[in-house]
């Protein structure tokens, strides 16, 4: 049986749309992640697969070009919704701080245990495989804390997003250091963070000017094509090309702050909004289509069989539990005792694996096993459904104490007393009224 004919390849890519969908719906109400059902969902196509078709597909390629999109998708979604202001930049700082020292301490723990553990693992190569598993995914944490106190899911927004980019500076950087005549050291990789910003904010400013006066309403995936371009030159300069999409996200999200004074008169506010608003909008159908597909595949190429190694269980959970550990430690500094469910929102996903993908030929180690990335991967985010579900609970009873209150009761009652007393004497205000004009207008006709 032919599965992979193009009316075949349009029923099945719908039909996964369309089950992504329901998920986020299921999602809401239960707090499971979408992304968990996404993956389940490709492991069970990878089995269907498998009795219609005797080799196995090659998706790797699709899985890169996916992950890089929706790597981009991502983190202009969040840069769109960060607004900078006074107020919030203590939030981002500390966020910021908490995303970085976060990442560096998960990776030092897990390459100290991949080295121990994995044979033949230096600890170089034990750095570039445990920078992936230390950062945070913003794929799997902005559409899941939906549901958190504003101030909450701020926060997880800003240190997914910092986690992102920070992680995939610090692998491209670990990376640099495997050849001794490209390697800059920290000060040439400071200078390359500070050339990407200028660039990066050059090409935002251009980008607003001249896309206010395009005329033509089709002119979004345009824009969309701009950035994936300057992403893609920035990456084969070697640069942190990430950094361009999120400086272009906060100048457009934040058009006040970057036009001020005379420069505002530059600006077509009107168009500028539209793009924004439309940007906003294609963005975000844009990442769910691309993340949709990406999780369905990577579940596709994940090999069951290496989870039922013991030496991947055990080197899993060491690592599971050294994330969460370091977690506790840095959340208690920062915020405290009030650190949940934010203590257990750690999960691993779209960048993971993109970078695992991404690790170079004379770097790769033959005993490291593929499955201890889909344990970590599928532990933290069921770890974070556990996590929510409890919160969620424990919000709902909140509500149910609150509602059984006596007190609440007959505030309540007071209230509707003196809402009906009030709506009385209005009723009957204006029934004076209009018998006065009653008698007024009798008089006349008299």
């Amino acid at each position: 049986m032919e599965i992979f004919t193009s009316y075949n390849m349009i029923i099945e890519a719908s039909i996964i749309v369309i089950l992504s969908f329901w998920f986020n719906g299921i999602s809401k109400k239960t707090n499971i992640p979408s992304v968990l059902m996404l993956i389940v969902l490709g492991i069970i196509l990878q089995y269907v697969l498998g009795y219609f078709v005797p080799e196995k597909p090659e998706f790797e390629g699709a899985l890169e070009i996916l992950g890089i999109v929706g790597l981009i998708m991502i983190v202009l979604e969040a840069a769109l919704e960060l607004e900078l202001k006074k107020e919030k930049i203590i939030p981002i700082l500390k966020a910021m701080a908490i995303a970085l020292v976060g990442l560096v301490g998960s990776a030092w723990v897990a390459a100290l245990i991949l080295h121990q553990f994995i044979p033949d693992m230096s600890m170089q190569s034990a750095w570039l495989y445990a920078t992936p598993l230390s950062i945070l995914s913003s794929a799997i944490i902005i559409p899941s804390v939906s549901g958190l106190s504003e101030i909450k899911k701020e926060f997880h927004i800003y240190e997914s997003t910092f986690s992102d980019i920070m992680g995939i500076m610090m692998f491209y950087f670990l990376i640099g250091g495997l050849n001794p005549a490209e390697d800059t050291g920290f000060a040439g990789f400071a200078i390359n963070i500070l050339i990407t910003i200028v660039i990066a904010l050059a090409a935002s400013y251009a980008i607003i000017l001249i896309f206010q006066r395009i005329k033509s309403p089709a002119k979004l995936f345009l824009l969309i094509a701009v950035l994936l371009l300057l992403y893609a030159i920035g990456k084969k300069f070697h640069l942190s090309s990430l950094i361009i999409i999120l400086i272009f996200g906060l100048v457009i999200a934040n058009v006040k702050l970057f036009f001020p004074g005379k420069f505002a008169t530059f600006l077509e506010k009107e168009k500028v909004n539209q793009i924004y608003h439309e940007l906003h909008i294609i963005t975000l159908e844009t990442a769910f289509i691309v993340r949709t597909f990406f999780f369905v595949i990577f579940g596709i190429t994940i090999v069951m069989s290496s989870l039922a190694s013991l030496s991947v269980v055990l080197v899993s959970l060491l690592i599971i539990a050294s994330i969460y550990g370091i977690r506790f430690i840095i959340l208690r500094t920062f915020f405290g005792s009030d650190i949940r469910p934010q203590l257990f929102i750690a999960p691993r996903g779209l960048i993971t694996v993109l970078l695992f993908y991404a690790i170079p030929k004379e770097a790769q180690v033959a005993t490291f096993e593929s499955g201890i990335l889909l344990f970590v991967i599928i532990g933290t985010s069921l770890i974070m459904t556990w996590a929510m579900i409890k919160d969620g609970k424990k919000m709902g009873s909140l509500l149910d104490e609150d509602l059984s209150d006596p007190n609440i009761m007959d505030i309540e009652t007071e209230e509707t007393k003196a809402i009906d007393l009030n709506l009385t004497n209005q009723i009957a205000k204006e029934k004076k009224t209009l018998d006065e004009l009653d008698n007024e207008g009798e008089t006349k006709l008299e």
